[in-house]
């Protein structure tokens, strides 16, 4: 007597003559390991989004490709479509990652880097191994490079308005 699970296991197995696992498996592991120091970098800066965040972008956007890629390799215009919805939906979801304050405005590094792994997420899942390393690179690239750089001008600001007296809080 068999679980239902295993008898979905074995039904997927006979159904199918290309399950294939590894073809897959290895686009996505390049993805998760380039999208993992990038989400490092946002945890160690104690952003909104971080080091499940990051990872997880990069699989998905490897993913959808990974799934359409075999049914969609006669009409490229079908991949285009799938690619743009991909890029829009992590657009999305960096919009989430931006914050409006009275003012400046907070997030948008860390918008613009889920959707620069969303890219090496892309990337991976077309087998551009290349442009997701360099992609990965700039990224982090910048993130080390830049951040020093940046003057804190907005956090120092808030704190010297709220320990103002009469100052709203």
């Amino acid at each position: 007597s068999r679980s239902a699970s295993e008898f979905i296991f074995a039904r997927l197995i006979v159904m199918s003559d290309n399950f294939s696992i590894l073809p897959h498996l290895v686009p996505i592991v390049i993805a998760y390991c380039l999208a993992l120091p990038i989400g490092w970098n946002r945890e160690q800066a104690e952003r909104s989004a971080g080091l499940r965040t990051f990872p997880l972008v990069a699989v998905a956007s490897c993913g959808f490709v990974q799934a359409v890629e075999s049914t969609m390799a006669h009409d490229p215009s079908a991949l285009a479509r799938v690619l743009e919805g991909v890029i829009a939906g992590i657009g999305f979801l960096g919009g989430g990652a931006i914050l409006q304050q009275k003012h400046s405005v907070k997030g948008t590094a860390t918008a613009a880097s889920l959707w620069i792994t969303g890219a090496i997420g892309l990337a991976a899942g077309l087998g551009s191994y290349d442009v997701a390393i360099v992609l990965t690179a700039f990224t982090l690239l910048t993130f080390w490079v830049m951040a020093p750089l940046k003057p804190e001008e907005n956090e120092r600001g808030e704190e010297e308005e709220i320990s103002k007296p009469g100052s709203p809080r």
